[in-house]
């Protein structure tokens, strides 16, 4: 799981839950450790749009 050296992260507890339980079920089906957690990950980015707060300090995306 990505976390940064001060203990925040940019991701909810619900999120990190939510990778947790998909790397499961892909170990589950023999996808290796580290494999199966970029997946996991790669699947709540899409799923949620990524982490939390958008970063930078641009400007925010006109609709």
């Amino acid at each position: 799981m990505p976390r940064s050296k001060d203990g925040t992260s940019k991701y909810t507890s619900k999120q990190e839950r939510k990778a947790d339980h998909i790397a499961e079920a892909y170990e589950e089906k023999g996808v290796s450790k580290k494999e199966a957690e970029a997946r996991a990950w790669a699947t709540v980015n899409k799923q949620d749009g990524g982490g939390k707060n958008p970063g930078g300090s641009g400007r925010k995306k006109s609709k």
